[in-house]
Formats: structure tokens, sequence, C-alpha cells
């Protein structure tokens, strides 16, 4: 059967064989991770946030993420965020040389891998993937992991927020940094709810004794009560006596009276006994009252002028 156009068989058609598996573009890769959400694939816009084990995201992508929980989609990139609480808001630095894509409005301008956004504040590397890049997660400052070797410190280089090892977490690290990262995760949230168990049962302990005291008094209250009743009756003892003393000095042998110019004494002896200053915020006393010579024969006098 000739003239049929024939074809000539290629030769991977021929030899059967394994195939080589494609090699992922590295510089894609980490266009993928720095530049775009982990979770909604678009661009990182401020506000960024961090999750527990380094990848990055906006703010409110994560929000909705949380908030849409009719949805019965699992998201692997953040299966692990069960509350906002989870991931810590970024304090990125400015890059000076990025000018964005404001030079690109017609698509044909070369875009620069290697430049980015931000950069660290310390040593001045570009955040764009080349170099490991770490946030602390007391105050959510970004450095370079070059910078925290170098320069070893307890507190934070920006901001001056003390830190511990546990609290620096490696933003897009690798397969052996996630699973360290995710070890830390699971501790730390096992803490936090030991520490929240043992904070209601301190709570409700507490509780239990106030109501066991108030319910039968112990032996401090009682004396306390004792020791009111034996003041209170020694009080009244010396009002007695200084009473009585008055009025075996005064010349009347009606009690009632005796009393009266008791109290009556009492009361003078505390006004005279009283400050200058004291009396002076009364329009009563001397200070008060205009003299004649201040006063103007047109105004209308006051109590102050008599």
């Amino acid at each position: 059967m000739g003239c049929d156009g024939g074809t000539i068989p290629k030769r991977h058609e021929l030899v059967k064989g394994p195939r080589k598996v494609e090699k992922v573009d590295k510089n894609a890769e980490l266009v993928a991770r720095w530049y775009y959400c982990a979770l909604s694939q678009e661009k990182l816009t401020r506000p960024i946030v961090a999750c527990e084990l380094g990848r990055l995201y906006n703010k409110e992508a994560v929000i909705e993420f949380l908030l849409d929980k009719s949805s019965d989609k699992v998201v692997e990139a953040a299966s692990h965020i069960r509350s906002i609480k989870n991931v810590t808001e970024l304090n990125l630095t400015d890059n000076p040389a990025w000018n964005g894509d404001k030079g690109n409005t017609k698509g044909d301008k070369y875009n620069d891998i290697q430049c980015a956004c931000f950069i660290c504040p310390v040593v001045g590397l570009e955040m764009n993937g080349k170099h490991r890049f770490c946030v602390l997660r007391n105050c959510g400052c970004v450095f370079s992991e070059r910078a925290l070797k170098e320069i070893k410190a307890d507190v934070c280089h920006k901001c001056g927020v003390p830190f511990q090892e546990d609290d620096v977490i490696l933003l897009n690290g690798n397969k052996d940094d996630v699973e360290n990262l995710k070890k830390r995760m699971e501790d730390r949230r096992l803490k936090n709810k030991l520490g929240k168990k043992s904070k209601k049962c301190k709570a409700a302990e507490s509780v239990s004794q106030q109501d066991a005291t108030e319910g039968s008094p112990g032996p401090s209250k009682v004396k306390n009560v004792n020791d009111d009743l034996n003041s209170s009756s020694g009080e009244k003892k010396q009002i007695i006596f200084t009473k009585g003393t008055e009025a075996i000095g005064s010349s009347s042998t009606v009690p009632g009276k005796a009393a009266s110019s008791g109290t009556t004494k009492r009361c003078i002896t505390e006004r005279e006994d009283k400050s200058e200053a004291y009396k002076s915020i009364f329009t009563s006393h001397s200070s008060a009252k205009r003299s004649k010579e201040e006063s103007s024969n047109w105004i209308t006098h006051t109590a102050y002028y008599f």
C-alpha cells in the first residue's frame, strides 16, 4: 500500500524508558513564595502577616478564610491557622530602590527579580528569596538571618522589645525548618492549654474559699469584732467620765444641763483650735470683708460691704 503519506516514527516513540521529571524553575518558585499570598495567590500587599510555620499571607485573605466557615474546602496552606492570634503582622522596612510597577504601564519593561519591595534594616539585604529572613513573634519586625547571627542580642534591633530563640520564625524555610517550626507550634499550644486549665482551677478554688470564709467567720474576724466593741465601750466610758467631771465642777446639779454645757465647751474649743487659713475660707472672716474706702459709692453693696 504505497503513496499513503506514511509517517516516520520518532526516537521517543521507538525507545521506551523512564521519563525525566520536569524541573521547576527556581526563580518562579521564589517569586511565588515571596511576592504572592500563600492562601489567595494574589500579590502581597500591606498589611502582610506570617503564620507560625513562616508562610506569608495577606491579612484580608486570612480574615476571609477564618470568617467563611461554611465552605467545606480545606486549604493546606492555612489548615493550621485557627484564629487571628496564630498569625503575626509584619513590621517591614521599605526598599528605597524599589520603584514598583510605575514605569511598566505597557508591560514591555524588564522586571528585575533581584530587586524586592523590602530590605533588612540592619544589613540592607533585599527580601527577594535569595537570603534567609526571620520575623520576631513579639513585635513582628523582620530581619535577615545574617543580621541576627552577626549582632547577637536579646533585644530587637529595631524597636527594642526583648525576645528569645523560640520567638524567632524563619520565613519560607525548607522542609526541615518547617518541621522544627511545627514542633514548636504544637509545644506552644500545649503550654497555653495547660496554663488556661490551671488558671481556671485556681479561680474555682479561690471562689470556693471565699464562699467558705463568708459562711463561717474565722477567729481573726471574731477578734476584730471584739476589739471594735472594746474600743467603742472605752470611748463611751471616757465620754461619760469627762461629762461627769464637768457636771461635778459646775454649780448646777441637773445632769441634763451639765451634759449640754460640756458639749458646748467642746464645740467652742474646737472652733478656737482651727487655724486662720481654715477660717479665711468663709465670708464671715475679717479678711473677706471690704473696707469702706475699697468699695465705691455707685456700686450696689453686697454682703461683703457690711
